[in-house]
């Protein structure tokens, strides 16, 4: 469990440094976090399951400007970790999920709390021309700190925390399970609206409709409805403006015969 819990660790690492070192490459997403989780803890499926069932509901997540939305990096690790370690389904994960994330954003507004203290130290070297010492603040210490940020809960809570996990899990009571899966089966939907209300406008929402009643009446997968919806993108974007180009290429040339 040592090997595994350093591993898990080092994964919230990588998840969080993606969008400060690596550039924002979308790996500090739940589904990628939770199959990574997977390849670890040898259950790539259950890492997927769970990945899926945490992407609905932080699909309207946005860091914009100085906001601290729910860390969904460390919601996702941990939670996906409980639910392959403890035998328990992506409902419980879920549940799991969302606290922890809460609990990672209140740490994250502690820990730059904490940093904004390096501007005032870094004015101070430079005014005693020490640019090495200042060129370390962010290169260096930033990274470290937020690293122990995600590596330290995720190792502590997988390594000393699953037998406690396990035991609480089967001493709650099955009205209460069962509240929880519901609220596990709203909460997707309300993520999936928060996005909506970001990105629908009256051009987009006809979109919406197509795809909600091919999945009504058509009967359709969610893979059959996104090729479809891919095939409809390009004729939308390269084959209707192609075409249109080639008829006013066609319109001006006629012009100029007359």
């Amino acid at each position: 469990m040592l090997i595994k819990a350093i591993l898990l660790g080092l994964v919230g690492v990588f998840g969080n440094m993606d969008s400060r070192l690596l550039g924002r490459t979308n790996f500090e997403q739940p589904l990628v976090m939770s199959c990574l989780v997977g390849l670890v803890l040898g259950d790539l499926q259950k890492g997927l399951v769970v990945g899926v069932a945490l992407e609905l509901i932080f699909l309207g997540v946005v860091n914009i400007g100085a906001a601290a939305p729910p860390d969904m990096v460390l919601g996702s690790v941990i939670a996906t970790a409980f639910a392959i370690l403890s035998h328990t389904n992506a409902q419980t994960a879920l549940t799991i999920a969302l606290p922890v994330a809460i609990l990672g954003q209140m740490i994250g507004i502690v820990l730059r709390m904490f940093m904004s203290t390096f501007g005032h130290m870094a004015q101070k070297d430079i005014d005693n021309s020490k640019f090495n010492k200042v060129r370390s603040y962010h290169i260096l210490w930033g990274p470290i700190l937020y690293a122990l940020m995600y590596f330290v809960p995720i190792f502590l809570s997988v390594y000393f925390g699953t037998g406690v996990v396990s035991s609480i899990v089967k001493m709650v009571p099955k009205w209460l399970t069962d509240g929880l899966t519901l609220a596990s089966k709203i909460l997707p939907a309300f993520g999936f609206a928060l996005l909506m209300q970001t990105m629908l406008t009256k051009k987009t929402v006809v979109y919406l409709l197509i795809g909600f009643f091919i999945t009504a009446y058509g009967q359709l997968s969610v893979t059959g409805v996104a090729i479809f919806a891919v095939l409809l993108v390009l004729v939308l974007n390269e084959v209707l403006p192609k075409k249109n180009s080639v008829s006013s290429a066609d319109t001006d040339d006629d012009l100029e015969e007359l």
